[in-house]
């Protein structure tokens, strides 16, 4: 009998059993055998794999220390020998993502086939859509034995070298590679058929990749300003200087907010942008109102322009933040803008 497929598998600290944000800082370690949801995936496996070591490291800890964290995976790698890894699956949760991702590249890098398992949206996804395989997930945690079944089934498949069918037939992300396959049909066949089952509302499936975008509809203008409370947004990664809160500068899944009541001005003196995306030096060396007009703002409140600034603003990062971690964000901000009546907001973007 052929001896079992040797795999590792890759969590963070929640799924890994450390602990939530109080522990997104711990470095990447390793425990042995299945953790967690580990031991779903090696009842996936069955007999045909065995996870010989369960990596673990702290969300924040991956992100904002890859030149640590990355050596450190390789070494695990290097000692446990895997034949496979397998990473998350991370849902729609940007920086577990992120890190499944970069655990994949770096064994993939080593020639050791990877699979992870994320929401499309996923900042991991974004940001290196054709360097991973990985299963498409939902948001919701609960799927997570049928999705540990598909990555193993994938991870298997790669690990004998079975040639993988479409991302719509094996349950993957698309990843923008295109591979010429022969089809029963000529082309123009298939598109009558497609349109005619389009035509009849019966299911079909287009054979070019489509992106969807939210269709949003504009909120009427404004009637009269002098009568109107601004709220003021932005993802400029504005923050106090310091930044107390830990504003990361990409992919950011949380926003803060900072009283500017009695606030006329932003000075360099008192606040500065964490933003990864773009050069912050005039910002944080001259003029802290690129990243939120507040001066202008106010000029327009003293002139009767209009009523009143909200007395607190809200501020982000835009830099590869997730299209599902955005919206999330912007419906808790609009939610407490609405609460507080506010009438109009000017978003600040980069």
């Amino acid at each position: 009998m052929a001896e079992a497929i040797r795999v590792v598998h890759y969590l963070n600290q929640f799924f890994g059993g450390m602990g939530g944000e109080a522990q997104a800082y711990e470095p990447v370690q390793v425990k042995p055998g299945p953790v967690g949801p580990g031991r779903a995936l090696q009842g996936a496996l069955g007999d045909q794999a065995t996870i010989v070591g369960t990596l673990i490291a702290g969300d924040n800890y991956f992100t904002e220390e890859l030149d640590a964290a990355k050596p450190a995976v390789e070494a695990y790698l290097d000692e446990l020998r895997p034949d496979a890894v397998i990473a998350g699956p991370a849902f729609d949760a940007g920086r577990y993502g992120l890190a499944c991702a970069e655990v994949c590249r770096i064994a993939s890098a080593r020639n050791i086939p990877a699979v992870t398992g994320m929401h499309p949206d996923n900042a991991g996804i974004l940001t290196y859509r054709n360097d991973v395989l990985a299963v498409s997930t939902g948001t919701d945690s609960t799927e997570m034995v049928a999705i540990l079944r598909q990555m193993a089934t994938l991870a298997l498949k790669r690990v004998r070298g079975t040639e993988l069918g479409p991302a719509v037939a094996e349950g993957y992300v698309p990843t923008g590679r295109r591979q010429e396959v022969m089809h029963d049909k000529y082309g123009y066949e298939r598109a009558a058929d497609m349109l005619l089952a389009r035509m009849a509302a019966k299911p079909y499936h287009s054979e070019m990749c489509l992106t969807g975008y939210d269709d949003v509809t504009p909120a009427p203008p404004l009637r009269d300003l002098k009568d109107a409370v601004i709220g003021l947004v932005s993802s400029g990664g504005l923050v106090p200087r310091g930044n107390r809160d830990r504003l990361v500068g990409s992919k950011a899944e949380q926003f803060f907010k900072y009283d500017i009541e009695q606030v006329g001005s932003l000075t360099v003196e008192e606040w500065e942008s964490v933003h990864g995306g773009f050069g912050t030096l005039i910002l944080n060396t001259k003029d802290p109102n690129y990243a939120m007009p507040l001066s202008t703002v106010r000029y327009l409140e003293d002139a009767g322009h209009i009523k009143q600034v909200y007395p607190q603003f809200f501020s982000t990062t835009g830099n590869a933040t997730a299209v599902s971690a955005a919206r999330r964000m912007g419906g808790e901000i609009a939610s407490e803008l609405t609460a507080n009546r506010v009438d109009g907001v000017l978003l600040v973007a980069t």
